[in-house]
């Protein structure tokens, strides 16, 4: 009798699950294991001690330091939830995940992961705030602005987590139990439920379409008043300032728009989260 499954009546129930997106060659395993390790812990260090210092340096504490803090900590989230079972996996050569664990390892992936794309959002408001009219800054990007924002970035990740593990799991999983993937995520779940996904499949485009359109019009908008702030100014010093303090948050902010539009609305019913395995562990970095 597989121990993965269990049996109800004329049908059975997935109680474990297989991750297959893993090689079986023992020296590649190796090499990945040594290069997981060292990209994770690097993550961990830099992400971690930026909180820190910005925690500690009373000198940043300002609105665009507590979101590039909060940023830090969620990449340092959205790495943990995923790399630590993947290293053991490694080392073990246990690749089952029980059911209760993939569901929870989707819901907090999927929160951290929403959360990062409001807060992307809301760092580009910031942006544009702070070149767009400085002197108002401070007003404008106060506390009691800056701090709703980051709860709303939250609770917006934590809701569109919980609607999409609830729809998820409530499937039945009868079939295969092995998951082609690196870990447990939405489109490779319902890859292998024996239940009609059709609504969830529309759920999943929907859902990550809508919260697309509106972050990306956010950050365009933002944009647009940075690039009025630029043409305004006299200094090609000031211009120069300007690209280089925004380039780095553009180019994160096009690197993920491009792999949340590629996994999950492009392409969410085939197998696009083949390809875009490696997100989770080097976009932190």
């Amino acid at each position: 009798m597989d121990s993965h499954v269990i049996h109800l009546g004329n049908r059975t129930e997935v109680t474990m699950f297989i991750l297959t997106g893993f090689t079986d060659d023992h020296d590649l395993q190796v090499f990945l294991f040594s290069l997981f390790l060292a990209v994770y812990l690097f993550t961990l260090v830099g992400n971690l001690g930026l909180v820190s210092l910005v925690i500690s340096d009373i000198r940043l504490h300002k609105p665009m330091y507590y979101f590039l803090s909060v940023l830090s900590f969620l990449d340092a989230c959205y790495s943990t939830v995923v790399t630590p079972k993947m290293l053991v996996i490694f080392l073990i050569k246990d690749k089952t995940i029980s059911l209760p664990e993939c569901a929870m390892q989707m819901l907090l992936f999927v929160t951290f992961g929403t959360t990062e794309c409001f807060l992307l959002a809301a760092m580009a408001y910031d942006c544009s705030m702070a070149i767009y009219n400085p002197l108002l800054y401070s007003v404008r990007m106060s506390p009691k602005v800056s701090v709703p924002l980051i709860t709303a970035s939250y609770v917006g990740g934590i809701i569109h987590a919980t609607v999409h593990t609830v729809a998820t799991f409530s499937l039945s999983f009868c079939g295969s139990s092995e998951i082609r993937h690196v870990f447990c995520d939405i489109p490779p779940l319902l890859a292998i439920s024996c239940s009609d996904t059709h609504t969830n499949q529309l759920l999943l485009f929907y859902c990550v379409g809508t919260i697309e359109v509106v972050t990306i019009l956010i950050v365009l908008m933002s944009y647009g008043f940075i690039l009025l702030a630029v043409l305004r100014m006299r200094s090609a010093e000031g211009r120069r300032k300007v690209f280089s303090s925004c380039g780095s948050h553009l180019s994160g902010l096009s690197i993920y728009h491009r792999m949340i539009l590629f996994t999950y609305v492009r392409l969410s019913s085939s197998h696009a989260w083949s390809t875009t395995w490696w997100y989770p562990y080097f976009t932190p970095l």
